[in-house]
């Protein structure tokens, strides 16, 4: 059966770890048989969790969707910088990891929730000039990036264990969560990077609706329309 022009909506994905988001769409595209096949915001490779995926004609919703709010729940480990800014990075520096309370890490916490400016890190696909800064950074190259306002709404410690901080973050469109890591190591005066990181909402868009990857090409065709959201479900109330 070649289901190609019968699928349309938007289709949650639950994103395994060492794939790229684009790896994600071309899996779709290949279950479904389908090319277009889009996304709604990337993750970076070692992150997993929450992705909306537009299928057929709700390829068009992007607009409306790529600006929601995010929420996750990861790990920051101390006393450790990367490249990346998290663990795919090599190791830069390395310094020991003073004696922290709970109140402690949690003061420095606090100064990054609210309005801020972020500045993108250089392993990033961000472009300058044309040109991905990811690629500038494998050549060794560092350049001026331009800060970008965003916002966090939330950012909570669920445990501390030193070296190690569980925490869960709501934060605005297009904020690096590895870059907060990285801030946050840098405030403390030891170091830190992501060391883990699960995206678990995209506002009303929820994990627990998602479908792993693997369930999803496993799905017989006729049982995936039950995973696809109408288009006019997806878009916020003051669009539709």
């Amino acid at each position: 059966m070649n289901p190609k022009g019968d699928f349309e909506g938007v289709l949650l994905i639950d994103k395994p770890d060492g794939m790229t988001s684009h790896d994600v769409v071309d899996r779709v595209r290949h279950k479904l048989k389908m090319k277009r096949i889009g996304h709604a915001g990337t993750l970076d490779p070692n992150a997993t969790g929450l992705m909306i995926i537009l299928v057929g004609k709700a390829t068009k919703l992007s607009q409306y969707l790529m600006g929601l709010d995010k929420t996750y729940e990861g790990v920051i480990a101390f006393g450790v910088e990367t490249t990346t800014q998290d663990g795919e990075g090599e190791v830069v520096a390395e310094k020991p990891v003073p004696e922290l309370s709970e109140e402690q890490v949690n003061d420095a916490i606090k100064e990054f929730v609210g309005d801020q400016y972020q500045t993108p890190p250089m392993f990033s696909a961000k472009k300058q000039g044309g040109v991905p800064l990811y690629k500038l950074a494998r050549k060794g190259q560092t350049v001026e990036r331009e800060p970008r306002f965003i916002h966090v709404s939330s950012f909570k410690m669920d445990k501390w264990s030193s070296p190690n901080l569980e925490f869960s973050l709501s934060c605005s469109k297009g904020t690096y969560v590895r870059t907060i890591a990285n801030d946050l190591g840098q405030k403390i005066g030891c170091g830190a990077y992501l060391k883990d990181l699960r995206r678990t909402d995209i506002e009303r868009f929820k994990i627990e609706d998602s479908i792993e990857l693997e369930s999803f090409e496993e799905l017989p065709i006729d049982e995936i329309k039950s995973w696809l959201i109408p288009p006019y479900q997806a878009v916020p109330s003051k669009v539709g």
